[in-house]
């Protein structure tokens, strides 16, 4: 590959090894084909792996989805206000209860082989997620009983319960539409706004514009020049010295070293992205309400907020829906540190003093186990004696996560507020990290999956909030903010609402100046 200004990725390695000890993983392999055009976007991105498929139905990370996005296009779109926008389903209606829907095949879009999208197209790309609970987004279509084609460009999806969401879950970055029986994944075809050209694993691939793409005002790049860097600080580097026009997942420490950076441009979204401290609740001590109201009580949220994310993102407040939610309640009064509360709750436990062990891993974020070490010594200082058992790395998501029943865990968030609720909170949930299980809880998630009228479903979820804030067995101290930042030759640049590289599309949404 040859950056810019001539230096090759040999060169690149070694200057930037040299200058701190810095690597590109998954960047060693020599000889990636890219087009090394004047003209390309180049993207720096967090989140490869030499495991990695263009296969939609493998998409782990973030490199490969992002590729994928420059290829293919999805169902429906998340847009900025963190709402379903229509993409190749350009309309749709349910009926009453959510268990029926009809979605209308946008007409007049050709696959990059010829081929014109119709219906078949959209079952076939649907139902390849349904053919084996190894694909990632076979749990979330698991509802669905039948994918029927009413005529050319309508089908009706029917499932076995109501789900006002399924929007959401259509909308996910899995859900990419190739032809009906596509196979050969070595070369894949789309309706996106650019051809595949090249693509090795771990390393990088290419694109290249596809003319008269169907969406008005995007695809105005005449290449995508993609390169995994996992390392951030090599991302950092790489974008400062201009060998990429963009990278993800910013360190939030290195926010001010960007800015002052000339021509960088830091990008922030608030998201979904939280850090939690779940207890399970049918464990002691914490079946007790009032200890976990005690724990609740005990963690500054604005020093957890600094501590965790340099401030960038927000402060939490014990259940898992960001304010950038639609369903966010905002009438919920925030938990603060009080020690006096801390006393008064383990009062009403019957407790003298309470003695509890947190477990931290570096494997669920950087920085887990310092920030375990700070929240322990406000808990101390507050009443609380709480220690901090350090896990090692390789051993925290098989034998601690959803084993021990106090650790620091992380959320990426979901986009829709059911889906968050359903899949870590609900009665049964395979991640419901807190045991949580209540009657009444459920009943209400189950109202907010099947009720259309947004009054109606509002209340439900609000109440949800509610119930965890009050009793459940979770602390979320803050939420973090997605963060990406790119350079001057960049244009068009929105916050991501949803995922990092504008919700995965960034690709087909800037241009480039200069």
């Amino acid at each position: 590959m040859m950056f810019r200004n001539g230096m090759n990725r040999r060169r690149f390695l070694q200057a930037t090894a040299a200058g701190g000890g810095l690597v590109l993983a998954g960047c060693a392999a020599e000889g990636a084909k890219t087009g090394g055009n004047r003209n390309a976007l180049r993207l720096g991105i967090g989140g490869g792996s030499t495991t990695d498929s263009l296969d939609p139905r493998t998409y782990t990370d973030t490199f490969a989805f992002v590729v994928g996005y420059q290829i293919m296009n999805g169902l429906i779109e998340i847009d900025e206000n963190r709402k379903p926008a229509p993409e190749l389903l350009e309309s749709w209606e349910a009926k009453p209860g959510a268990a029926e829907w009809v979605f209308n095949v946008r007409k007049g879009i050709t696959f990059h082989n010829g081929k014109t999208l119709d219906a078949d197209d959209v079952i076939y790309s649907i139902n390849m997620h349904r053919q084996s609970d190894k694909f990632p987004a076979y749990a979330s279509l698991a509802t669905i009983t039948g994918i029927r084609k009413l005529d050319d460009h309508q089908i009706a999806i029917s499932l076995s319960e109501g789900n006002a969401d399924l929007l959401y879950v259509l909308a996910d970055y899995h859900m990419m539409v190739v032809p009906d029986g596509f196979s050969d994944w070595s070369y894949p075809i789309g309706t996106g706004a650019f051809r595949f050209e090249s693509f090795t694993p771990g390393v990088s691939a290419t694109t290249v514009r596809q003319p008269n793409y169907w969406k008005s005002g995007r695809g105005r790049v005449e290449a995508v020049e993609s390169l995994v860097i996992n390392s951030t600080r090599a991302r950092t580097s790489a974008l400062i010295s201009g060998e990429v026009d963009i990278i993800n997942r910013v360190n939030v420490f290195d926010v001010d070293r960007l800015k002052a950076a000339s021509g960088t441009r830091v990008v922030q979204g608030a998201g979904g992205y939280h850090c939690d401290l779940p207890m399970m609740v049918d464990r002691e001590p914490f079946k007790d309400v009032n200890v976990r109201r005690a724990l609740k009580a005990s963690i500054d949220r604005g020093a957890a907020l600094k501590l965790l994310f340099a401030g960038h993102g927000r402060v939490g407040n014990d259940h898992p829906i960001p304010e950038t939610d639609p369903y966010f309640n905002n009438e919920l009064q925030q938990t603060v540190y009080d020690p006096e509360k801390v006393k008064f709750h383990l009062k009403q436990s019957g407790l003298s003093s309470l003695q509890v062990t947190l477990r931290a891993s570096e494997a669920t974020f950087e920085g887990a186990t310092r920030y375990a070490d700070a929240f322990a010594a406000q808990a101390r200082q507050a009443g609380i004696d709480l220690s901090v058992m350090d896990v090692d790395d390789n051993r925290f998501w098989d034998d601690v996560w959803l084993v021990e029943p106090f650790v620091v865990s992380y959320w990426g968030g979901r986009p829709a507020a059911t889906q968050m609720l359903e899949v870590a909170y609900a009665s049964g949930a395979r991640w419901n990290e807190t045991h949580w299980q209540n009657a009444k809880f459920d009943d209400l998630l189950k109202t907010a999956k099947t009720e259309i009228e947004p009054a109606k479903r509002k209340q439900a979820i609000w109440e949800m909030q509610a119930m965890l804030h009050d009793d459940g067995g979770v602390i979320i101290p803050a939420f973090k903010d997605w963060v990406d930042a790119h350079g001057p030759r960049v244009k068009g640049y929105v916050p991501p609402s949803n995922f990092d590289l504008g919700n995965g599309r960034i690709a087909e949404k800037v241009w480039l100046e200069g």
